[in-house]
């Protein structure tokens, strides 16, 4: 079987730490607030990919350097050039940025987001494309795409937006480019905590680290159903479910959790 260890991988273009079997990711350019270029964009879509074939990753946190998530695509290196493209070009780059999604999305690790400041653009895209969110209280959210004359269609937020804030919310959102504040985005359903600015990151490294000790095949299957399920019948998803808990049932880790039960003990998930 095809292995990989992250904690070897150097990225150029953002940091990568593997410890206790979460993966840190850190957009590090904090002189600009974080802003993605082309580049980066590719090797963060790449690196979401590799981590189906990580054996040392459990679980995914995602932050920013230096007091801000990440501000977007950078003005001079990637909206510049875009306006000089042809449409082979541009519908080539969109495609990529809409991949950076889908990779998140199908990479079998829960991904953590640790929001603080700047979160924009394609910044909040991450952000929304993340399992679970925690925020400062100082974290602003902007899908600013109308504020540069873009729609608000991108990178997925018209499908994922309304589904985790509602339809409303998120239209005010998209249309506007309106940022939304901690205290909004914990209130709606956007973030699942808001915490001091020096604790954030922390939090989230914590909820990762519990997700790593627990059921990895099992938590890759609930993953897998909460994004598969968004366009099936209530009747499809009974029978995705009934076929993936079975699955998960002839798993070594639910003997163990049995087995742990009647001894009266802690279950230790090895994630198969």
């Amino acid at each position: 079987m095809y292995k990989l260890k992250a904690a070897e991988w150097r990225p150029e273009h953002f940091k990568l730490e593997v410890k206790d079997r979460v993966a840190t990711i850190t957009l590090n350019r904090p002189e600009r607030k974080n802003p993605l270029t082309f580049e980066s964009y590719a090797e963060l879509r790449d690196t979401f990919h590799r981590f189906q074939y990580a054996e040392d990753v459990r679980a995914v946190v995602i932050t920013g350097a230096g007091g801000n998530f990440c501000s977007g695509g950078d003005v001079h290196e990637i909206i510049g050039p875009l306006t000089k493209m042809s449409m082979d070009g541009l519908l080539a780059f969109t495609r990529m940025t809409g991949n950076l999604v889908k990779e998140m999305r199908t990479c079998p690790q829960p991904v953590i987001a640790a929001v603080d400041g700047v979160c924009a653009g394609a910044g909040a895209i991450i952000s929304m494309a993340s399992d679970l969110r925690y925020a400062t209280p100082d974290a602003k959210t902007a899908f600013l795409f109308v504020r540069v004359g873009l729609a608000g269609c991108d990178m997925g937020a018209c499908a994922i937006l309304p589904r985790i804030i509602g339809q409303g919310r998120a239209s005010e959102l998209l249309y506007t480019g309106n940022a939304m504040s901690a205290e909004q985005g914990l209130a709606w359903g956007y973030f699942n905590d808001v915490v001091p600015k020096e604790e954030v990151l922390a939090r989230a490294q914590k909820m990762a680290l519990s997700l790593a000790d627990g059921p990895a095949f099992a938590h890759a299957m609930t993953k897998k159903c909460l994004h598969q399920e968004w366009n099936q019948t209530i009747e499809q998803a009974l029978e995705t479910e009934a076929e993936a808990q079975a699955i998960c049932m002839q798993t070594q880790d639910f003997t163990r959790a049995y087995n742990a039960f009647v001894a009266k003990e802690k279950p230790k998930f090895e994630g198969n």
